[in-house]
């Protein structure tokens, strides 16, 4: 299913536009595009010669080209650590631009300017894989003017999956606790403005600032924001027969984003998501933290001569992003799919301190259920039951706008403010 066509077509080509006239990062040149058309939103590029992408020459020689990618075990650290240089070179080019809102871009004339919500990858995941209905989502005109409302935002959309997504494996009702306790009080911290502040050096909510030493300030909530793209990653980097970069491809999930996004070290280290790591996400982190330092390495050697306004240099941002966990709460953030299994094995502690060890995983909301509030709990009981039974009869196909939204703020607590 193809969502959001009109949107996704407007976005990406006011992006590429953007990025040819206000950096030096290499995009297709834009000949032509249109949001509507007899046969849809058109968009025209030149054609880019290329020799592989960034992805083929990080994989094992030989690897199928069907299959999924997966960083090659026995490259070269020098060979590695020079592919890593040019994704770093790339990002602090991307780092460059800034906007005062968070949003889409939109192109009017010659102008570009942030008017339109941002579009996300795991907005379009939502409305296609779990049926959340639209009218629940940032209205197509929603920019937002500081990081905790973004985060506030997401929270919410993550809410709105446990509520409106149909499950064909009907859960058990400890299982709905866990996933309500978390995105309720993900949800809460981000309207008390916490999240935004996590694994900084104004760090001083988190039980785990008591005792983690860290030196990067954070990115204030009214300042500028950096361009993000959810689909940047080597397999749409394309590199010529000298391995140089010449485009960079895919803008369609494109938007101004917290800049606390760009402060952390990218998901692609290994080319493939945490959440699909064929021996988990464990052993996905103990891999990921050795290429790490390679790209730690890299970024240092782009970052030289370079002169970037920042109070620390991006690797700094990075090694402590994965120190204190900053890295994980991004991914949450981004990603409603992985966000359960991340916020209870790399965030909740770090949140809220060690959990009784005697707890069982089937059970953490327990651990955290007071937390909550009386009224809090209740909306629980009713959504843990509401899930239990709809598993049954099946959730309704088309949902009021009124009535979806009403649930929403029901199962977020009063003080939530409606996403439409």
């Amino acid at each position: 299913m193809v969502l959001f066509r009109k949107e996704k077509a407007l976005y990406e080509a006011a992006t590429i536009s953007y990025l040819s006239q206000n950096s030096s990062v290499h995009v297709p040149d834009l000949f032509f595009h249109t949001p509507s058309s007899y046969i849809g939103p058109v968009m025209i590029l030149l054609f880019v010669n290329s020799e592989r992408s960034m992805s083929e020459a990080l994989t094992s020689p030989g690897q199928d080209l069907g299959e999924i990618p997966v960083l090659d075990p026995e490259i070269s650290e020098e060979d590695l650590r020079t592919l890593y240089g040019k994704m770093a070179g790339l990002l602090i080019k991307l780092f460059e631009p800034t906007r005062h809102k968070i949003g889409s871009l939109v192109e009017v004339g010659t102008k570009h300017s942030v008017a339109c919500r941002p579009l996300t990858q795991n907005m379009n995941d939502l409305v296609c894989k779990a049926s959340v209905p639209e009218s629940v989502l940032p209205s197509p005109q929603q920019v937002y003017t500081s990081a905790d409302e973004w985060y506030a935002a997401s929270a919410a959309m993550h809410m709105a999956q446990l509520l409106f997504q149909h499950d064909d494996i009907v859960g058990s009702e400890d299982e709905y606790r866990n996933k309500y306790v978390a995105r309720y009080l993900f949800h809460s911290l981000a309207k008390k403005g916490q999240l935004s502040a996590f694994g900084f050096l104004e760090d001083n909510w988190s039980v785990q600032s008591q005792s983690l030493e860290l030196s990067c300030p954070m990115p204030y909530g009214l300042d500028s924001f950096r361009l993000w793209c959810d689909n940047l990653r080597p397999h749409n980097i394309l590199l010529n027969e000298h391995d140089h970069m010449v485009a960079a491809l895919d803008w369609e999930f494109a938007y101004f984003a917290p800049t606390q996004f760009s402060l952390d070290p990218p998901w692609w280290l290994l080319l493939q998501l945490p959440e699909l790591w064929p021996s988990g996400i464990d052993d996905w982190s103990q891999v990921y933290e050795t290429r790490l330092k390679t790209w730690l390495l890299a970024m240092q050697d782009e970052e030289r001569g370079e002169g970037i306004n920042f109070p620390e240099n991006l690797s700094a941002y990075m090694r402590e992003s994965w120190l204190s966990g900053r890295f994980w709460l991004t991914y949450a953030t981004r990603k409603t799919w992985a966000f359960d299994t991340i916020f209870w094995k790399y965030l909740d502690e770090r949140f809220f301190g060690p959990r009784d060890e005697k707890i069982q995983e089937s059970q953490y909301w327990k651990a955290r259920v007071h937390l909550l509030g009386e009224e809090a709990q209740r909306s629980m009981e009713m959504v843990v039951e509401r899930k239990m039974s709809n598993a049954e009869e099946g959730l309704p196909v088309d949902w009021d706008p009124d009535t979806a939204n009403q649930l929403l703020q029901e199962a977020l607590g009063d003080d939530s403010e409606s996403q439409s």
